[in-house]
């Protein structure tokens, strides 16, 4: 192993375990709750689908009809709309009714918030 991947190594664990027990009773007080926790992964899960990014992205310039988002990702509408109803199911989108056409929007400023900060981290250094 080299010194690089030894140095690397040991920047994952300390060298003596020693935890502080005060701080780790004043955290172990802030912890979520399991069910916050459970229902924060499937949110991030959710957003972790290539297509739903692209969706969410589209949407965040305009409401767009199932057909719009159909066209500008080149995918059938079923495809489309599968992936809405998981978006809808995690209260990422909303949709209202226009005669025969169903249109999306981002469901409110937290989803344009969670997403502007995710796309601004990953652009950071490019």
């Amino acid at each position: 192993m080299t010194a690089q991947l030894k140095e690397m190594a040991m920047c994952d664990i300390c060298e003596v375990f020693n935890p502080d027990n005060q701080v780790v009773k004043i955290m172990k007080e802030k912890t979520l709750a399991d069910d916050v926790v459970y229902d924060l992964a499937e949110l991030f899960k959710t957003m972790g689908d290539p297509t739903r990014i692209k969706i969410l992205y589209a949407l965040k310039e305009r409401e767009l009809c199932v057909c719009d988002l159909s066209e500008l990702l080149d995918m059938s509408s079923s495809a489309i709309s599968h992936q809405l109803r998981v978006l809808r199911n995690n209260k990422l989108v909303k949709y209202r009714k226009e005669g025969r056409s169903v249109y999306y929007s981002l469901d409110d400023d937290h989803v344009m918030c969670l997403f502007g900060q995710g796309l601004e981290h990953v652009l950071e250094d490019k």
